[in-house]
């Protein structure tokens, strides 16, 4: 996120909190225009839904394409999906490039505010590359060039990621589609930074979306989707910089602290708001990437070793701290 639009939510949020009203238990008010949310049922603490398995060992070459999508023909969604290809490991994402053989779970990425997809591609190729596809929906009131940014719109998104994971999912029965039999339609997580990251909170309490199996929230506040989380446990891992300017470290403390699942939250304390997620390099990123990865790679794969290796990646570099209740 650019200062200039990191300035503009800070602004924008003092009048959005008058507007939305949010507590940590209740049901938020819905801005004009936002979707119903639907009533789900109470959160439920339970083992992990995915079976035991493996991840795959190799690093995959990466492939990309867009979809043009459009949700009730007033909020175009194009698209970005990264996912594993066939070839040699390495290299920049090659558009249209052959899927790698085998079945990947899916993990459909939200932008914060003023962002677009390819503004985390340094992040999103490392978790394609290590067998998941990943699409990320560039929302039409939050974009950088789109028609905003309008924050308030955020209450909006998740149906619109909700949309965007059918159609997605479709793909793996679209006869001569590259995705076709590709696609582990039930092993779906979702994750987002900072607006997407409310967008995220969002798809788990108030537009509770049950074919998520777990979720990743960089920076994310539950501003306008309360605290409410529902349906069947799904895992959730928070990241966030103590030294954040945007969401306070706190904000996001208080909501994950409200997660009645497995979770774990992943603390840097010399970390802004998430800066180090949008470059190709550093320690910081590494270590996120690769905590976020084995992660993933438990809650999707169902692979246990992974999960043992979670506070592993988190140590490295001693820039970090996880507490850990998965």
């Amino acid at each position: 996120m650019s200062r200039r639009a990191a300035s503009a939510l800070i602004a924008t949020v003092l009048v959005a909190s008058a507007l939305v009203g949010c507590s940590a238990d209740r049901e938020p008010s819905v801005g004009a225009g936002a979707p119903t949310p639907q009533a789900t049922a109470a959160a439920t603490p339970s083992a992990l839904a995915i079976p035991a398995g493996s991840a795959p060992d190799d690093t995959f070459a990466l492939g990309v394409r867009q979809l043009k999508l459009n949700r009730d023909g007033d909020r175009p969604l194009p698209v970005t999906v990264w996912y594993p290809a066939a070839g040699r490991a390495g290299g920049k994402p090659k558009s249209g490039a052959d899927a790698a053989d085998g079945k990947f779970p899916v993990i459909m990425f939200s932008h914060g505010l003023g962002g677009r997809p390819d503004d985390y591609q340094a992040l999103l190729t490392r978790w394609a590359s290590a067998g998941f596809v990943v699409a990320a929906p560039t929302f039409p009131k939050t974009s950088r060039g789109g028609d905003g940014p309008n924050v308030l719109d955020v209450l909006n998104q998740p149906a619109d990621v909700s949309y965007a994971l059918t159609r997605v999912l479709a793909l793996d029965t679209r006869d001569g589609d590259p995705l076709r039999g590709r696609l582990a339609t039930d092993r779906v997580a979702a994750a987002g930074h900072s607006a997407g990251g409310v967008t995220t909170i969002g798809l788990f309490t108030t537009g509770r979306d049950e074919r998520l199996a777990a979720g990743v929230v960089f920076a994310g506040t539950a501003l306008g989707v309360g605290t409410a989380f529902a349906g069947a446990a799904a895992p959730q891992l928070f990241v966030h910089g103590e030294a954040d300017e945007v969401v306070q470290y706190a904000a996001g403390k208080a909501v994950y602290d409200k997660v009645p699942w497995p979770k774990a939250m992943l603390s840097l304390p010399d970390g802004d708001h998430g800066r180090a997620l949008l470059r190709g390099e550093g320690a910081s990123l590494r270590v996120v990437a690769e905590t976020t990865i084995e992660f993933l790679r438990w809650t999707l794969y169902g692979d246990v070793e992974a999960k043992k290796r979670i506070a592993t990646a988190a140590a490295r570099d001693d820039i970090a701290t996880l507490d850990d209740n998965l």
